[in-house]
Parts: C-alpha cells; sequence; structure tokens
C-alpha cells in the first residue's frame, strides 16, 4: 500500500499521534477546587449524598445490603467463605473450608479403637492380626464408593454454580432490556416512568433474593435483604407470615459445639420453619417473575415497548430465569438416593475400623498413628462428599449466595444510575476526544468528520497494515524486519491525507 494519509490538522505532530496518545498540559493546582457535578461527586463529606440540593443521609452499610458471612471463630467454621477475604497461607495450613473440625470426634474414636487392638496385640499377647490381603480387596471397594461419592457430589454443586451463573446473565439482560428499549414520556409522566423502571428491576433483584431463600427452607418474605423490596406486592409468602411463627431457637452449649464439629445429632432440621406454617406459603420467586411478566405486557400494550424482538427477548429472559428455578430446585431435592448413602458410610467405617487388625502383625505400635492418618484421609474424602451435596446451604463449603446476590444489586445500580442514553449523543461527546481509528491517529470524531469517506476507508486499509506492524506482532516475534518506519513515511505521491 503506497498511499499515504494525512489526518486533518491538529495540534499534534503526525509522528507523535501515532506513537503515544496525547499528554494533557500542566495545570497549576487550585488550592481550592470546585467539585464537578458528575457520578463521583454525590457523595459529600457529612456522609450524605446531595441530590439537587437535598442531603439524603447514607448509612455505612444498610442491613438489608450486608452479606451473610459470619466474624470471628463462627466465620472459620460456619457459613460460605467470604470470597473477598484473601488468605496467604498454603492450602495445607488452611482451617476455613478444611474438614477438620467435623473429623476431631471420627479420629478421636477411631484412635481410640486403634489403640486399644494394638494394646490387646502388643501388650497382651493377643494375636489380633489378619492377612492383608483382605486389606487389598476392601480398599479397592472403598476407592470405588469414595470416587463415586465425589464425582457425584461436585457434580451437583457444579449445576447449582451453572444454575446461578444463568439467573446472574439472565437478569443483566433482563434489566438492561427494560432500562434501555423501554421508552420514557415527557414531564411527569416520565418521572413515573423511571420509578417505574426502577420497581421493576428491583423485583429483578428480588427474584435472585427469595431464590435465595427458597433454597435454604426460608419461604417468607419478611427478612432484611427483601422486605423493603417486596413489603408493596400481595404474595401468599408475605401474607403468611405473622409474629407467633417466629420462635427464637434455644441452643444448648453441646448442641453449638455439635453444630461446629458436624454432628447429625446436634442438627435441627432445616424444613422446620416451613412445616409451622399455618397458611399457604406460595411461591414467592414465582409470583415475582408473574409481576414481572405483567409489567412487560403493559409496556408493549401502552406503546413504551415498541419492538416485538425485544419483547420477545424480555419474554424468553422470563422464561429462562424460570427455568433456572427448576433447575436449582432440582439439585436440592434431588440428592444421592438414601440407599447409596447408607451403603458408602458402612463400606468407609467398616474398612477404617479394620484397618488396626490388617496393620498391628507388621507395623506394632506404629499401627496407631498409621490408623489415623489412613482415617483422616478416606473419612475425610466422605465427608467433603456430604458437604458438597447441598450447595446452597450454610455450610463453609457451600456456593456464597449472598455474595452473589449482593453483587447482582451493584450492578443493577450502575446500569441505573446512567440515564437513558443515544449511542449518537456519545459519538461526538464534547468532554472526552473520541479517537475513531485509535491507534492509528488521535484524531477525534469531528477532525475525520471532515474529510471525504474515500480518506476514511483508506485510512482504515492502512491500520490493518499498522496494527501488523507493530511492536508484538508475528513479524517481529519471528525476527522479521519490521516495515513499520516505510508504512508511516510520508509520500509526496499520495491522496493528500497523510495519518
Amino acid at each position: 500500500m503506497s498511499e499515504d494519509f494525512s489526518a486533518p490538522a491538529a495540534s499534534q505532530p503526525a509522528a507523535a499521534d501515532l506513537h503515544e496518545p496525547e499528554r494533557p498540559s500542566r495545570q497549576p493546582i487550585d488550592q481550592n477546587p470546585k467539585p464537578a457535578q458528575s457520578r463521583k461527586s454525590t457523595m459529600s463529606n457529612k456522609g450524605t449524598i446531595d441530590i439537587s440540593g437535598l442531603e439524603i443521609p447514607l448509612e455505612s452499610e444498610p442491613d438489608h445490603h450486608k452479606s451473610k458471612h459470619w466474624t470471628g471463630f463462627d466465620g472459620y467454621l460456619v457459613g460460605p467463605i467470604d470470597v473477598e477475604r484473601h488468605s496467604k497461607l498454603p492450602y495445607f495450613l488452611r482451617l476455613q473450608g478444611s474438614v477438620v473440625p467435623r473429623m476431631i470426634i471420627p479420629i478421636m474414636l477411631v484412635g481410640a479403637w486403634s489403640t486399644i487392638i494394638t494394646w490387646l496385640d502388643q501388650a497382651r499377647g493377643k494375636n489380633l492380626g489378619v492377612n492383608q490381603l483382605l486389606l487389598t480387596v476392601l480398599g479397592f471397594v472403598v476407592a470405588f464408593t469414595l470416587s463415586f461419592r465425589t464425582s457425584t457430589a461436585y457434580e451437583r454443586y457444579s449445576d447449582g454454580r451453572k444454575a446461578w451463573a444463568t439467573l446472574t446473565v439472565q437478569s443483566r439482560n433482563l434489566a438492561r432490556y427494560f432500562w434501555i428499549h423501554i421508552d420514557e414520556r415527557e414531564g411527569d409522566q416520565g418521572k413515573d416512568d423511571i420509578l417505574t423502571k426502577l420497581t421493576a428491576i428491583n423485583l429483578i433483584l428480588a427474584f435472585a433474593i427469595s431464590l435465595k431463600h427458597r433454597l435454604r427452607f426460608e419461604p417468607y418474605a419478611h427478612y432484611p435483604d427483601i422486605t423493603h423490596l417486596t413489603r408493596h406486592l400481595d404474595t401468599f409468602a408475605r401474607s403468611a407470615w405473622g409474629p407467633d411463627l417466629e420462635v427464637e431457637e434455644k441452643k444448648n452449649w453441646w448442641k453449638e459445639v455439635g453444630e461446629y464439629l458436624g454432628l447429625s445429632f446436634a442438627r435441627s432440621n432445616p424444613r422446620k420453619t416451613i412445616k409451622r406454617a399455618t397458611k399457604p406459603l406460595g411461591n414467592l420467586p414465582l409470583e415475582i417473575l408473574q409481576y414481572l411478566s405483567a409489567y412487560a405486557e403493559e409496556m408493549s400494550d401502552n406503546g413504551q415497548l415498541k419492538s416485538p424482538i425485544i419483547y420477545g427477548q424480555i419474554m424468553t429472559s422470563l422464561a429462562s430465569l424460570c427455568d433456572t428455578m427448576a433447575s436449582a430446585e432440582r439439585v436440592l431435592t434431588t440428592p444421592l438416593p438414601v440407599g447409596y448413602n447408607i451403603l458408602i458410610s458402612q463400606i468407609t467405617l467398616l474398612y477404617v475400623y479394620l484397618l488396626p487388625f490388617q496393620l498391628v502383625t507388621a507395623l506394632g505400635w506404629i499401627a496407631i498413628p498409621a490408623t489415623i492418618v489412613a482415617a483422616y484421609m478416606i473419612l475425610g474424602l466422605a465427608t467433603v462428599g456430604n458437604q458438597l451435596e447441598d450447595p446452597f446451604g450454610d455450610d463453609v463449603n457451600d456456593l456464597p449466595l449472598d455474595h452473589y446476590c449482593d453483587e447482582l444489586r451493584r450492578e443493577l445500580d450502575v446500569l441505573t444510575s446512567s440515564p437513558r442514553m443515544k449511542f449518537s449523543e456519545m459519538i461526538a461527546a464534547e468532554e472526552e476526544k473520541n479517537p475513531v481509528l485509535w491507534p492509528l491517529s488521535m484524531s477525534g470524531h469531528d477532525e475525520w468528520r471532515q474529510k471525504e469517506i474515500d480518506d476514511i476507508r483508506n485510512a482504515l486499509k492502512s491500520k490493518v497494515v499498522i496494527g501488523h506492524a507493530r511492536p508484538g506482532s508475528r513479524g517481529q516475534a519471528s525476527g522479521k524486519p519490521s516495515s513499520q518506519n516505510s508504512i508511516l513515511k510520508p509520500s509526496r505521491a499520495s491522496s493528500g491525507v497523510t495519518v
């Protein structure tokens, strides 16, 4: 390509325009700068938000916005891990998320059992050792059962995460459709339209939060993170709640310790709240989808949602949210059959308690620590499988649904923070130059608009060649000489347009 293009006249030389962006000139520092009116300037130093001269007090973090993360000692043993917390410890030294607390009682029992067997064999002269062939045969069976248990548990964990990822994607799409593609009228009707949009987008967040509570067997609408989003709705979950249903569960110290140690007898029935209901509970996520469908239908009927394609996409997103709810409920209500769980537990425990008989002859007193180490590995894998089987609960290794909901809330706030935009107004924005042909040229939209369309198309062709010859391209990586200098060199025989 022998043609050279010159960008529209600008204050910067062509060479500097190609190799580095424009650098703003240094201005004297204003000791008392005035805050610019932008998104970043709505916060005041008094803990308030300034909106049209009105100072709205801002709480540090409202209760309904807080994620459910335990603090102190409980934070290591109860509740999903805080994904925003960083630990510098290597994995083999970490306590949070490990099965060590749940392994304390089983390991103590195995240690006591192996000590008794070893003492009888070594100190009392009782010949309790058995042929190690049994260890090989039973080991194969235990390995197969643990592999099956772990793979099925992680599959359920993965399915739960995929379902929630689909919910997040469709929630973003639905909020974007509402905010951008539904027209806003003039005057007071426009204010009503904006507030109606915000109500619908809040219901998208309410759907995610209500599904989280439903997966945790919390069917009502009085919880702090959802009550303000659904108090104006007529739902069964709202009408079914009453003060008489709020019973504070009293825990003894042994029950609290048992929960920390993962003992099954210390755990309450998670469906206890549902069993106490005296009125129909309904299905709060499904009822919220009903309100969202009604909003889309109303906007289509009154002409504010003009595109039938967008209306179809909205209906598709709502159907996908309903499908996601069904997928999450499938993971929750279809655990591994009880027969498998019972058999796998019996096989692993039987193998662990037979280990001292197989090791005592060959190892003597060393059979005690050897049995404990083997029991930790075998029972630990089984315990992890039990934790992952229900990924929506409050165990340490469960999915952090509170964090996902809070993240979705922040994303929806960002989406609604700017008015319904027009792309044409952004192209030629005066605040910041739009370098449409970057990195070929730093000239803005208005400067290139003064040129002929053939000049723009020829510059786009040059952009391909120059981009190919830039540092890091394949030509320079292979050691070939770059032709960048020859491309950038002005030519007097060109069409008079240089970049």
